[in-house]
């Protein structure tokens, strides 16, 4: 690591100007000029887009935001949702754990503090959901607190700014102590959307602009020349490869077979087709039909990947009998209900190689 001498240090001040001409416009942000006229954001957006943005782009969650939002205005709208309307519109989103903890923070948010979200990062990090990142960009960007917030655009920023070669994720500590020095006491919530910012559309990850850079005097790795290799980090685990079988099971009228996964563990809460456990083993999974039927396999597979492991799913077919009777955790979806939209992506992925068979 490169110590930047007294002369060319870098100034929150230069950041801020760049990012008044130059702040992307999001649907959950307050432009510089609003926020410099008094307008402040609503912490129950900033708290959503954040929660929606956990280890996904902006690009994939602009439509789910504009959704929510619509439909749920307001944390007390949120709150008072059906779980099942909730999931069906977190489905594809991935992550499902976020969409369970979100309704758990807005009933929590809505019964004890009367819909209005905690202004410290003490008070947001007691909420279901709300971890130290969440926390500190929510108390920042909504209630313009002087936190650091250090996401993977933060971290790629301060690697490159001091030209911290120790790899991710050891080096979170020491990136966390540069980024909160350069925070300042005036304008914490613009800045911090102004790292970020500067990390998404300038400092990325291949083929950084280190020319129009308003940090690129000050910048150790620019002079050092090893902006691109930056930052690093320990290399991953290969992704085991799991094996499963889902059953699409349909009636004659085009009712639709569906069960609710447990609420804990991967698609917590949501529908899905019956089911295999998923196994590492190289052998077959055990079968589980959900009734006694001459099953009949697809000619194609499901694959799909999570963040810790690889899935191929084997998809068996037959038809629901008129007589079956669900139990507690299954659902027969009528043909007019059912909403494949409403299922998450691995299970989706089932359903239109059915539809393309």
């Amino acid at each position: 690591m490169r110590d930047l001498d007294s002369q060319s240090q870098p100034q929150s001040s230069t950041l801020l100007e760049w990012y008044d001409h130059h702040a992307r416009t999001l649907p959950w942000r307050i432009s510089p000029a609003d926020r410099a006229a008094g307008v402040w954001p609503d912490p129950y957006r900033i708290w959503l887009s954040e929660v929606m943005l956990q280890q996904t782009t902006v690009a994939a969650v602009k439509d789910y935001f504009h959704r929510f939002t619509s439909r749920w205005p307001t944390v007390a709208d949120l709150a008072a949702a059906p779980d099942a309307d909730v999931m069906g519109e977190w489905a594809g989103l991935g992550y499902y754990a976020r969409a369970r903890n979100l309704l758990k923070c807005a009933r929590v948010v809505a019964q004890d503090y009367g819909g209005t979200f905690p202004d410290t990062y003490d008070g947001l990090i007691a909420l279901p959901g709300i971890g130290p990142y969440t926390a500190a960009a929510i108390s920042a960007i909504a209630f313009d607190r002087q936190e650091t917030v250090l996401d993977g655009n933060v971290e790629r920023v301060m690697a490159r700014l001091y030209d911290v070669h120790v790899p991710l994720p050891t080096a979170k500590p020491q990136l966390k102590e540069k980024a909160a020095a350069l925070t300042p006491a005036e304008r914490p919530g613009d800045h911090a959307q102004a790292v970020m910012d500067l990390g998404a559309t300038i400092c990325t990850p291949r083929n950084p602009a280190c020319g129009i850079c308003p940090w690129r005097t000050p910048c150790a790795a620019r002079a050092a020349g090893t902006a691109t290799e930056l930052p690093k980090k320990t290399p991953k685990k290969p992704k085991p490869t799991r094996l499963g079988i889902v059953y699409l099971a349909r009636s004659a009228a085009g009712d639709w077979l569906l069960e609710q996964r447990p609420d804990k563990g991967l698609l917590g809460g949501m529908l899905g087709w019956p089911g295999s456990d998923w196994t590492d083993s190289p052998d077959h999974p055990t079968p589980a039909p959900p009734f006694e039927a001459d099953w009949q396999l697809l000619n194609a597979e499901v694959r799909h990947t999570f963040t810790h492991f690889h899935l191929i799913l084997r998809v068996m077919l037959a038809e629901l009998p008129a007589d079956f009777a669900a139990e507690d955790h299954q659902r027969v979806i009528a043909r007019h209900d059912f909403k494949p939209t409403d299922l998450p992506t691995v299970m989706r992925k089932a359903f239109d190689l059915w539809k393309g068979r």
